[in-house]
């Protein structure tokens, strides 16, 4: 249980990651990703990274610059352009469905305006799942100026997508419903140079 805990990634750039065990009984035609980050990086980095053999970029959260965030699904990805940050928390989530193909993308409790990703793909149940880097192979080809410095917590990954108002719940810490990755029952492995500390502020 990981509740008011946090993972520190102390190098930039870095070759560190914590590997998330779990995996999706069958695969994904709708999920939602939350988590939520602390960095002062401006270079490109990777904070979800799910792959399978099949496709590298499965679901990914990436941020390129300040500014945007780029979600992928199946190796395509729509952008998302947000104020650039104030040296805060940043709590993103992002869901997707593929009936409709429709991305949604919430910063700190707001939704974005939503946008057309990968309608009628699946996402493959069988992922190597990682925080902090991306992976351009099956759980590894790491580029280290795609990885991630600073701080990571409140990672959560559902196999449906939230309502508006489990999304703001989300951010607000509340209770949330059971999930396929949840920060209060997390199994993980960390990777190199990364510790769990205590949050240091809400």
């Amino acid at each position: 249980d990981l509740y008011r805990k946090v993972f520190v990634f102390r190098n930039d750039p870095s070759d560190a990651y914590v590997l998330l065990r779990a995996q999706p009984e069958q695969p994904l035609q709708n999920f939602t990703l939350c988590l939520r980050s602390y960095t002062d990086l401006t270079r490109p980095h990777s904070l979800f990274s799910y792959a399978t053999k099949a496709q590298d970029n499965e679901i990914l959260l990436l941020k390129p610059k300040p500014g945007e965030y780029r979600f992928y699904v199946g190796g395509k990805f729509v952008a998302f352009r947000v104020p650039e940050g104030r040296g805060d928390w940043e709590h993103v989530c992002a869901s997707w469905e593929s009936a409709t193909g429709i991305a949604e993308f919430w910063l700190n409790g707001k939704p974005w305006p939503r946008k057309g990703l990968q309608r009628g793909y699946t996402v493959g149940a069988e992922a190597a799942i990682l925080l902090g880097q991306e992976q351009d192979a099956f759980g590894g080809g790491f580029d280290v100026y795609n990885s991630f410095s600073g701080e990571l917590a409140d990672v959560y990954l559902w196999d449906v997508g939230l309502s508006p108002d489990k999304m703001r719940a989300a951010y607000q810490s509340l209770r949330l419903p059971p999930a396929l990755l949840a920060w209060k029952s997390l199994s993980f492995e960390l990777k190199g140079d990364v510790v769990v500390k205590p949050r240091l502020r809400e």
